[in-house]
């Protein structure tokens, strides 16, 4: 790790551009990143009840986890227990 630190600090004191070959596409397979199929989350827009909601949150907020990550949790169980039926 400190290599590539070093190597990052010696970079900020060099011009790089002329390293870059404009005439060359690059992926992002060739930089060493591939993206996944399909995104590991999505985001969702649900409408709650405020009373639902509140206790959602008085929940989390007693077992010290961020609501989002709760309803998560509780979705999770649900339906785990909907398929052992």
């Amino acid at each position: 790790m400190k290599a590539k630190k070093k190597e990052i600090k010696d970079y900020d004191s060099v011009d790089t551009t002329g390293m870059i070959d404009r005439g060359k596409r690059m992926t992002l397979k060739d930089l060493g990143f591939e993206l996944p199929a399909e995104p590991p989350t999505q985001v969702v827009s649900i409408r709650l009840p405020t009373p639902l909601l509140n206790r959602i949150r008085a929940e989390a907020s007693a077992k010290d986890v961020p609501y989002q990550a709760l309803i998560k949790l509780l979705l999770d169980d649900s339906l785990r227990r909907v398929h052992k039926a």
